[in-house]
């Protein structure tokens, strides 16, 4: 089993903008004052764009798939929260909280990875609990220690606990389940990502703790992380409203380790924080400024891992 793999799933956005449907629970989306939806969409592309070929220049196989006209997807930028890929051949498929993010799963995605010489067994499909409205967005929601078969989740609108831990019966994970909150407007509100607030690497992980507010669910996550050996890397508040919780660890030419964060996340680092991400592995950021103000998420969540086995 490896925690992390060298090839990623990306979708270049061609309607990129702010999903009024999703920012009912996303408190991190804005709208952009005076910017027309299709200044927006060409900022979001060169940002798309820019971040790839960093990524590419590095050795990690990024595998681009244009997005469509066909529907309205304004997320389709995050495809990791409809989809997910295992090294036993298996794909996750996942029910969405926003009706417009349902049409981003595309079975032409899965020949495209075919193509690309990777061989899939087995579809898991979630989807129709969207019937029930219950939700579960993929690695958004779901953190996934592949090695010692954890999986993390923070509760929220979009990630159910019953379907949670269906998914974990069905993958064989361990459920680690808790709560995490943000203060919007003086309340303490679920956060809609796990993603947002937790990034799991092989030797470390990045948490904001302080969103944990239940002690007992709080202590829980940290013995989970020390029994697995991760050096657990603090942050606040202040610095996940900066997608600092958002990263992703990357392999790239060499097998060498990348973790992946936007520049709003790195600026947002103290020089200790940084260098004790620097002791086990290389940073890479990326201007990411017109997808985190408009879409509410950033690195991580543009990234679909494949884990797949090559046919």
């Amino acid at each position: 089993m490896q925690q992390t793999t060298n090839t990623i799933l990306m979708i270049r956005p061609i309607g990129f903008r702010m999903n009024e449907q999703t920012a009912v629970n996303n408190y991190y989306q804005k709208v952009l004052d005076n910017t027309l939806p299709e200044t927006v969409n060409t900022k979001a592309q060169q940002e798309f764009d820019v971040y790839v070929d960093k990524l590419r220049a590095v050795g990690i196989n990024v595998i681009v798939v244009q997005d469509t006209k066909e529907f309205d997807t304004p997320d389709s930028i995050f495809p990791n929260n409809w989809i997910s890929f295992h090294e036993n051949g298996t794909v996750g498929l996942y029910p969405m909280f926003a009706e417009n993010r349902r049409q981003e799963r595309r079975e032409d995605v899965l020949n495209v990875l075919e193509n690309e010489g990777f061989k899939i067994n087995n579809i898991v499909d979630y989807t129709t609990a969207e019937e029930e409205d219950v939700f579960l967005e993929g690695t958004g929601s779901l953190l996934l220690d592949r090695v010692n078969r954890k999986a993390y989740c923070a509760l929220s609108p979009r990630a159910d606990e019953t379907l949670f831990i269906e998914f974990c019966e069905d993958f064989e994970y361990t459920p680690v389940v808790f709560t995490a909150n943000q203060t919007v407007n003086g309340k303490r509100e679920a956060i809609y990502h796990t993603n947002v607030m937790m990034c799991l690497a092989e030797t470390f992980a990045v948490i904001c703790l302080d969103t944990i507010d239940d002690k007992k669910e709080r202590k829980n996550v940290i013995k989970n992380l020390i029994e697995d050996g991760k050096e657990i890397i603090k942050i606040t508040e202040a610095q996940v409203n900066n997608f600092a919780g958002n990263m992703l660890q990357v392999k790239g030419k060499d097998d060498k380790l990348y973790v992946i964060m936007s520049q709003a996340a790195y600026n947002s680092l103290t020089q200790s924080q940084i260098n004790t991400i620097e002791k086990h592995c290389e940073i890479l950021s990326s201007s990411l400024d017109t997808i985190e103000a408009c879409g509410g998420g950033s690195a991580r969540c543009m990234m679909a891992e494949v884990f797949l086995p090559k046919a």
